[in-house]
């Protein structure tokens, strides 16, 4: 199937990361939210993101314009009637997404594949609302989306090959390498990463080291580029502790129980850098 026209549906960080991409590698994208103050803060920080591109002679001001004039805004879900490709990046909530998938599958072309962005969900469970199960798959994205270079592709256990052998093209012509994982919790990614970033928390819960020296040893001992716990608040700590609850939740295994202070600090309303506090504090 050829891809040219994409609908990503949320303008936030992830969705218009998503976005660019697909408009830096030639393809026509809707980027899609509720309100217009929404999509207007998503094409804000790709005209940002873009300028900075161009201040540092890495595109040409040519480039970044034709990039921009490949991405459309909308406020409409009716919108997604003529694409080839849904992205969804909205909450991290099953019922959110199913609702938004059942409404896709309604509008979106016959033949039009439809993914999400989830980082932990069942994509299984997402295809089941629709009457395309066989091209419903999972494009899970790393943050920051036009930096990171992975693509996590995650086939439901009713994706085609068809399906598949498309979304993995498409990721090449992004730039991208892409990983095919099966539809488990947490896929690979966040199975490996959000148990280590719980028990990074542990170990500051149990008094065992601060919370910089914590980070210093991953950073010196492990040569990780920047410590679990600022790691953990980059992501956002109310999106650590739903992650480890749909871990918790789908293997029934004590090994993934959420540390109490991460549960304490979402309570807290302290989730991190996009609130100004988390592990470290934020101007």
């Amino acid at each position: 199937m050829d891809i040219q026209n994409v609908f990503v549906i949320g303008a936030g960080q992830m969705g218009s990361g998503i976005a660019q991409v697909f408009a830096q590698s030639g393809f026509r994208v809707i980027l899609h939210d509720m309100n217009e103050s929404a999509v207007d803060r998503g094409i804000n920080s790709i005209q940002k993101l873009l300028l900075r591109a161009v201040e540092k002679e890495r595109i040409t001001e040519e480039n970044k314009e034709a990039i921009l004039s490949r991405i459309t805004l909308s406020t409409d879900l009716q919108d997604a009637r003529n694409t080839d490709l849904v992205v969804e990046a909205v909450i991290e909530n099953i019922d959110v997404k199913k609702e938004i998938f059942t409404e896709l599958d309604k509008i979106a072309p016959a033949d039009a594949i439809l993914a999400t962005n989830t980082s932990s969900l069942p994509i299984t469970d997402i295809a089941s609302v629709t009457n395309r199960p066989e091209k419903v798959i999972g494009m899970h994205f790393m943050n920051p989306v036009p930096v990171m270079k992975l693509v996590e592709i995650i086939r439901a256990i009713q994706t085609d090959e068809e399906t598949y052998e498309t979304i993995a093209e498409v990721t090449k012509k992004l730039y991208k390498t892409s990983v095919q994982v099966n539809d488990f919790p947490g896929f690979v990614a966040n199975r490996i990463l959000m148990p280590m970033i719980n028990e990074a928390i542990y170990t500051v819960y149990e008094g065992v080291a601060t919370i910089e020296d914590v980070d210093t040893v991953m950073k010196l001992g492990m040569n990780h580029p920047m410590g679990p716990l600022t790691l953990a608040d980059f992501i956002g700590l109310d999106t650590c502790l739903y992650i480890m609850e749909v871990l918790h939740d789908g293997f029934g295994d004590s090994k993934y129980r959420p540390c109490p202070l991460l549960r304490q600090y979402v309570q807290a309303g302290w989730y991190g850098k996009k609130t100004g506090r988390g592990f470290y504090t934020y101007d």
